[in-house]
């Protein structure tokens, strides 16, 4: 049976884990997203061990436009800094401020493959 490898999507709150990870498993993708923003440790995501790793990041503004959400500015900055560690070791960097959905998908979809990482 060929490897299956892990790709690990993190980033800010509401850049669109969920929703490439969820587009990409339909493809046939070996996904996981993980809530790296909200650990206490920027170095946590290490532990799944992933063989991509993709950092997703957007503007404070889209975000707001996105998502009805409870803090400001400064919460957005300490995700960023909690994402620090897997922005120096992403794979893929993606800012998706532009995309929908499906976009999204669809590009990360095309990166991959450029990077022959195939689904299954």
């Amino acid at each position: 049976m060929p490897h299956r490898p892990l790709i690990l999507i993190v980033g800010v709150c509401a850049s669109g884990k969920t929703t490439l990870s969820s587009g990409l498993r339909r493809l046939g993708y070996y996904v996981r997203s993980f809530a790296q923003e909200h650990s206490v440790s920027g170095r946590l995501w290490q532990r799944y061990k992933p063989d991509v790793l993709i950092l997703l990041n957007c503007s404070y503004e889209t975000i707001t436009q996105r998502k009805r959400i409870s803090w400001g500015p400064k919460r957005y900055q300490q995700q960023q800094e909690l994402l620090a560690n897997a922005r120096e070791h992403a794979t893929l960097i993606i800012e998706t401020d532009g995309f929908t959905p499906e976009e999204l998908v669809e590009h990360v979809h095309e990166r991959l493959l450029e990077l022959g990482i195939k689904p299954l």
